[in-house]
């Protein structure tokens, strides 16, 4: 069983590698803190393989690690800086993410953090609610209301409909 839970683990890391760097550099805004993330997240996924009870959720139990590791990170430098678009294309090449609201971004940015992570979760990382709520270890409910809430401040910000549905 170990063995096929590494297996699974690998192919996730391959397939999203891309995307778990841009949600490590989301919150240190740094290439080399944020492959020193994905690296130590690597490294406890795979030292503790036991803790994934289900390989179908590897991705979610993954990405929480990600999340997790950068938090503490975070902690250990207590340090935040901001973060540009322009940084976002240089560290993450062939990325076709393309932001053309900037005053969307701006205020994305100045989200509470705890909103902020279920807004790039959910529409930057393309995740289900469901996920969004597995890899931050919360209820859905909390996620859908965290993101209505989010997402009614974005509104309020700007003026506009930044991003609708919540499912």
């Amino acid at each position: 069983m170990k063995r096929k839970k590494e297996k699974v683990l690998t192919q996730c890391i391959k397939e999203h590698q891309a995307n778990v760097y841009r949600l490590a550099f989301s919150y240190v805004k740094n290439k080399e803190d944020a492959l020193d993330i994905v690296q130590d997240s690597i490294y406890k996924a795979m030292t503790h393989i036991e803790g994934l009870k289900d390989p179908d959720a590897v991705k979610s139990w993954f990405y929480r690690i990600v999340v997790h590791t950068a938090l503490d990170f975070l902690r250990r430098n207590k340090r935040v800086q901001a973060m540009d678009h322009e940084m976002i294309e240089v560290h993450a090449p062939g990325v076709e993410d393309e932001y053309t609201n900037f005053d969307l971004m701006r205020v994305l940015e100045e989200l509470p953090e705890k909103y902020r992570i279920v807004v790039v979760l959910r529409y930057l990382e393309d995740m289900k609610i469901d996920e969004v709520a597995a890899v931050l270890g919360e209820n859905v409910n909390t996620i859908k209301t965290r993101l209505y809430q989010a997402l009614r401040i974005m509104r309020m910000k700007t003026g506009v409909e930044p991003l609708k549905e919540i499912k």
